[in-house]
C-alpha cells in the first residue's frame, strides 16, 4: 500500500510541476510576433485617424477595440499553448520518473547480485 501511495504522490507532484512549467512557457510564448505586429497596426491606425482630424469619439473606440482584440488573441493563444506545453511536460516528467525508477531497480539488482557472488566465493574458498 505504501508503494501505491508513493506512486500517487509522485503522480500529483508531476502534475503540479507540469502545470507550473506549462503556465510559465505559455505566458512567455503568448506574445509572439503576430500579436506584436497586430498591436503595431492598431497604433498606426490610431495615429492615421488622429492626423486626419477624426474626433476622439471615433479614435478612442477604435483604439479600445484594437487593444481588446490584441488581448483576446493573446489570451486564446496562451490557452492553446498551455495545453500543448502541459501535455509535453507530463510526458517528459513521467518518462524521467520511469527512467529514475528503472535505474534504481537496476542498481538494487546489481547490489544483490554482487552480494550473492561474494557469498558464493566465500563459501567455495
Amino acid at each position: 500500500m505504501d508503494q501505491a501511495e508513493g506512486f500517487e504522490l509522485a503522480r500529483e507532484e508531476i502534475k503540479l510541476k507540469a502545470a507550473r512549467r506549462a503556465r510559465e512557457k505559455a505566458r512567455i510564448a503568448r506574445w509572439d510576433l503576430d500579436v506584436a505586429l497586430f498591436l503595431f497596426v492598431v497604433l498606426i491606425i490610431v495615429i492615421i485617424l488622429l492626423f486626419q482630424d477624426f474626433g476622439i469619439e471615433i479614435v478612442a473606440p477604435v483604439a479600445i477595440f484594437g487593444l481588446g482584440a490584441v488581448w483576446l488573441v493573446g489570451w486564446r493563444r496562451g490557452r492553446q499553448l498551455y495545453q500543448s506545453f502541459y501535455d509535453e511536460e507530463i510526458a517528459r516528467l513521467t518518462r524521467e520518473l520511469v527512467e529514475k525508477e528503472e535505474k534504481a531497480e537496476k542498481t538494487i539488482e546489481e547490489t544483490i547480485e554482487e552480494k550473492v557472488q561474494k557469498a558464493l566465493r566465500e563459501r567455495w574458498q
